[in-house]
This record gives C-alpha cells, sequence and structure tokens, in this order.
C-alpha cells in the first residue's frame, strides 16, 4: 500500500455543515450520490449554496478498477427499475434547481445501462419541472446506440471525462481507451448539436504540461466547449499515489491555456471536479453562445 503524500496548505479546505436534510434525503430514498461514493471535497457547497446534486444510479460497485477512483469494483445488481422515480422523488424534496446524473460503468448491461439513464433524465423532468439536467456517462464500450439513446432524450449538458492525459490512461483507466473517449464525445456532438459538451481531467498523476496542452486541443477537436481541471487526490491507499501537487498558480495558467485554445468555458483548480459548480457553468456557456462572447473563464477555488 502507497502512504498518501502530504498535501500542500493550499490543499486544506475547511469543513462545512448544515447539509443534514440532504443526507436524511439520499439516505430515506436508498440512493447513491457521487460526492458520498468518490468522497467530493465540495459536496457541501454544491448541496448548500449551489443548489445541486450528483446522483450515482445503477448501484454502487463498478465493472472497471480504475486506479484513480474510489468507487469499489465488483459485479453489481441488476438495474432497480424504481431507481429513476427515486431520484426524482429526492431532487424534489432537495429543492434543487440542478441535477448531475452519473453512473457506475455496466459492462456487464447490453445498452452499458443508457436506458436507465435516459429514463432517469425523464423521470425528473417529469417530476421537477424546470429543473436541468446534466448526464455523466460511462463510454458504453463505444456503443453509438446508446448515445442514440441519451440523445433521444436532450439533457441539457452531457459529459464524459477524458480523465488524463493519453500515456497514462492504460493504467489509470483500466478498461477505458483514450480515443474511444473522444470518440464518444464525437459522437455526442453529432447527435445533439444543441447539447453542451463538457470533459474533466485530473493533474498530478505524472503528466506533463505538454501532455495536458495536446489532451486539450484533442477534446477541441471532439467538440467540448466546458473543461474542468482539477487536482488528483488519492481516495485510498490502494489507489495511484499522487505523484506531484499542482499550484494554485498553475492552475490560473491551465485555465488560461485553455480557453486562449479555444474552450468556451474553463473551471481549473485544486478542488475543481467535474460537475463543480455545474447549473452556473451551463447558465455561463448559454450566455456566452447568446451573446457570440469570447471564452470567459471562472476563478477555480
Amino acid at each position: 500500500m502507497t502512504p498518501p503524500a502530504p498535501k500542500p496548505s493550499w490543499l486544506r479546505k475547511p469543513l462545512v455543515h448544515g447539509d443534514s436534510a440532504v443526507r436524511r434525503t439520499v439516505a430515506a430514498t436508498r440512493l447513491h450520490t457521487v460526492c458520498e461514493e468518490a468522497r467530493c471535497p465540495n459536496r457541501h457547497e454544491c448541496w448548500g449554496r449551489e443548489g445541486t446534486a450528483t446522483f450515482l444510479i445503477l448501484g454502487d460497485l463498478c465493472t472497471r478498477g480504475c486506479t484513480f477512483c474510489g468507487i469499489r469494483r465488483g459485479r453489481p445488481a441488476a438495474p432497480d427499475p424504481a431507481e429513476p422515480r427515486r431520484v426524482a422523488e429526492a431532487a424534489a424534496a432537495m429543492g434543487l434547481r440542478f441535477v448531475v446524473v452519473t453512473m457506475v460503468t455496466r459492462d456487464d448491461l447490453a445498452d452499458g445501462g443508457a436506458s436507465q439513464m435516459a429514463r432517469t433524465v425523464q423521470t425528473i423532468r417529469a417530476i421537477v419541472p424546470g429543473c436541468g439536467v446534466e448526464v455523466l456517462p460511462s463510454d458504453f464500450g463505444g456503443s453509438e446506440s446508446a448515445l442514440e439513446t441519451l440523445a433521444a432524450v436532450a439533457p441539457e449538458v452531457f459529459g464524459h471525462n477524458i480523465e488524463t492525459v493519453r500515456r497514462l490512461t492504460p493504467a489509470v483507466r483500466r478498461g477505458a481507451d483514450y480515443d474511444r473517449s473522444l470518440a464518444v464525445l464525437r459522437a455526442y456532438r453529432r447527435l445533439e448539436p444543441r447539447a453542451v459538451i463538457k470533459s474533466a481531467m485530473m493533474v498530478g498523476l505524472g503528466e506533463t504540461a505538454e501532455e495536458v496542452a495536446r489532451t486539450m486541443d484533442d477534446l477541441l477537436a471532439a467538440g467540448v466547449e466546458v473543461l474542468m481541471i482539477g487536482q488528483y487526490l488519492q481516495p485510498t491507499r490502494q489507489r495511484a499515489p499522487v505523484e506531484r501537487y499542482w499550484t494554485p498558480e498553475e492552475f490560473v495558467g491551465l485555465r488560461s491555456d485553455a480557453l486562449r485554445r479555444g474552450f468556451r468555458h474553463c473551471e481549473a483548480g485544486p478542488w475543481v471536479r467535474s460537475s463543480y459548480r455545474a447549473e452556473s457553468v451551463y447558465r455561463r456557456v448559454l450566455a456566452a453562445r447568446a451573446g457570440g462572447a469570447e471564452p470567459v473563464g471562472a476563478a477555480g477555488p
């Protein structure tokens, strides 16, 4: 087991309380949130001030074993047909304005779980009128028919994370493929041209600045408008170790570089995660589209 590297001072995040109502709702509806399962450091902020939450559907066991992820690998249960309604009812009970729906990878299912995710989007809209929805699916093994299932319900935002640079993908994203992820993003842009498309990556796994820049260019070429960049943090001692902590100043540089290259929006900072400030990011992109504005980035935390 690899001991965690000492964290620098800028990674000390104060605890924020006051989310007990959210916790009670999640527990009462027997739901999983990636906020908890992946130990997201921003969950209190998103649940409280931001009014968003990220629900993890199709169980809490993944069929892959990515070395960066805190979600456990195992044999998942069959999809729960009542899950879409429970997610929607929880969103209503929490008073959420914007919901992110992500999933464990389900290579055991014929459609990879796309139909369950699509039903969840539809049910949220039926029970919580006016609520925006972002989906963050797996690569579905590269299945375009699975992507068509999602495009048919037209979530406001489609996200699929590249996670890391090409060289590190085989070691970090077991079972995934760098070019397959780019193909997923390209295919969805073709299927749903109106969607806001985003991706996210971590730094601190041993990548170089040049590799990050090449990844940015690859994502832009695949039709991605929004890029989220955060510091990798080792979730458990069994996961990949942190190779380096990028400084806040370096994150400012990454954001500036992303915007200069052509992303419409970028959040970059030590605590940034893929669904961080999901609704406000979505609104900024819509405003930029409407005004034909140059890309404008928001300062990361």
